[in-house]
């Protein structure tokens, strides 16, 4: 049977598929669980968090009255002040549901990084065992921040998309120094609490219309960046090193989720208006698809990169998008002929929850686990985040392994992310409406516990 959280409950880990509970959190209870088998445990991170929109009419109507505005009606603010400044199509039809916040693993590390606030950035260094606050980034530049993610094969490098374009952070500490370019101001750059290093802003790819900037995704070898605005439907591929961006355009809705490949041969791109394009990055050509189930909230590659899988907003089917033969393919042949999109069933999701559509995804690296919220619903399974035991074979067969509680009354995941070089298995970061920001080992291999 899935194991299910009671409330009053929060999640810890998982061992053998069997999702551990506990009455509060706390480092002992974590040592007991998966301390042993991992040598450390993962501390929350408390974070500054921004309060969620409340629903209903007299939250309308307060939301109407009170200055100034955060959540939704902000943001509706903000794409109201796009439209007079530029006119963009009218598929544009973005949901009151997004919520941009965003937690990033670094690749090769045990440091995560998450959004606090709308002009800061946590860094948490677990492998730092002289202070265990985290790091705060803070910047003149770095304003309305959306999303963020750890720059490969580059040392300690994070980008962080914000109003205007995208910042990029190194770390400094005595005998490495990083460069800054010409013309970005370092004194700028951050706070830092808990540790002798300290973080430099090196870098700001300024979006040329100066719009905001709210996805982002770095090619795997670290050389490109793609980053996007929910205020245009044209996307800009980075030159990381020389600082210099070239737009690309297709369809009308705005851009909201970017996906590079792990082979990086592939970039899929969603659009507001419920399309999508997978983009062969050799030679920049596409096709689009579409789905009846919504707009795409969320996406997830598998880690050869033959496989995307991609949740709907109206759907609690997922989509997985296959590819015939191995990447590049759109040089021979077309997309249409050599990818296929396939439905993925996760019947739990509306027998159980009584959700009716997939908030976000979360896909781990060894292609064993995938994380996944919904919407609406049950109250009992309200804030819950769904995980999957995935097998390959090659089509993709989901079994539920159960549900994770976060901690705080009535806590709602705001962004999740899986280490993508965790060696031990799945690891998984929550950040949660309640202000903390959670990781749960999800340990299921016999060997682990025999090491």
């Amino acid at each position: 049977m899935p194991s299910f959280p009671q409330r009053g409950e929060v999640t810890i880990c998982e061992i053998n598929c069997d999702l551990v509970t506990a009455e509060s959190l706390s480092d002992n209870r974590a040592k007991e669980t998966y301390g042993g088998v991992l040598g450390f445990v993962f501390s929350p991170i408390p974070f500054r968090a921004d309060p969620m929109p409340p629903s209903g009419p007299a939250a309308e109507q307060e939301r109407n009255n009170t200055a100034p505005r955060s959540g939704f009606a902000a943001f509706k603010e903000i794409l109201s002040d796009s439209f007079k400044r530029i006119l963009l199509p009218s598929a544009l039809n973005l949901s009151p549901d997004v919520i941009f916040q965003a937690v990033s693993w670094h690749p090769h590390k045990h440091m995560v990084a998450c959004i606090s606030g709308s002009n800061q950035v946590l860094i948490r260094d677990y492998e730092d065992s002289v202070g265990k606050d985290p790091c705060i980034l803070t910047s003149e530049a770095q304003r309305e921040i959306k999303s963020l993610e750890w720059r490969p094969n580059s040392g300690k490098t994070l980008f962080v998309a914000c109003n205007g374009g995208v910042c990029l952070w190194s770390e400094s500490y005595p005998g490495n120094v990083p460069s800054t370019r010409s013309g970005v101001t370092s004194s700028l750059g951050t706070i830092s609490r808990g540790s002798g290093n300290r973080w430099t802003l090196v870098d700001f790819l300024r979006s040329p219309t100066g719009e905001q900037i709210s996805a982002i995704s770095c090619s795997p070898d670290g050389r490109y960046l793609a980053s996007a605005s929910y205020e245009s439907s044209s996307f800009t591929i980075w030159d990381v090193a020389q600082g210099a961006g070239t737009p690309i355009r297709r369809g009308l809705g705005a851009v909201s989720i970017l996906k590079w490949s792990p082979t990086g041969d592939y970039l899929l791109t969603t659009m507001s208006d419920g399309t999508f394009y997978l983009w062969e990055t050799n030679t920049w050509t596409s096709e689009p698809w579409s789905s009846t189930g919504g707009y795409v909230t969320g996406a997830a590659w598998d880690p050869m990169g033959r496989m995307a899988l991609l949740a709907f907003s109206e759907s609690n089917t997922l989509g997985s998008l296959h590819f015939a033969s191995r990447p590049p393919a759109l040089v021979l042949v077309s997309l249409a002929s050599d990818a296929h999109l396939l439905p993925v069933e996760l019947p739990e999701i509306s027998s159980l929850t009584g959700s009716c559509g997939i908030e976000k995804i979360a896909w781990d690296a060894s292609g064993e686990r995938l994380a996944l919220s919904f919407k609406d619903g049950e109250e009992m399974y309200g804030g819950l985040i769904a995980v999957y035991d995935i097998k390959r074979t090659p089509l993709i067969s989901p079994s539920l392994v159960g549900f994770i509680r976060g901690p705080g009354e009535y806590p709602k995941p705001l962004a999740f992310s899986f280490h993508s070089k965790f060696k031990q298995g799945p690891l998984l970061s929550v950040c949660w409406s309640s202000g903390l920001c959670c990781t749960y080992p999800l340990i299921f291999r016999t060997h682990y516990f025999l090491k």
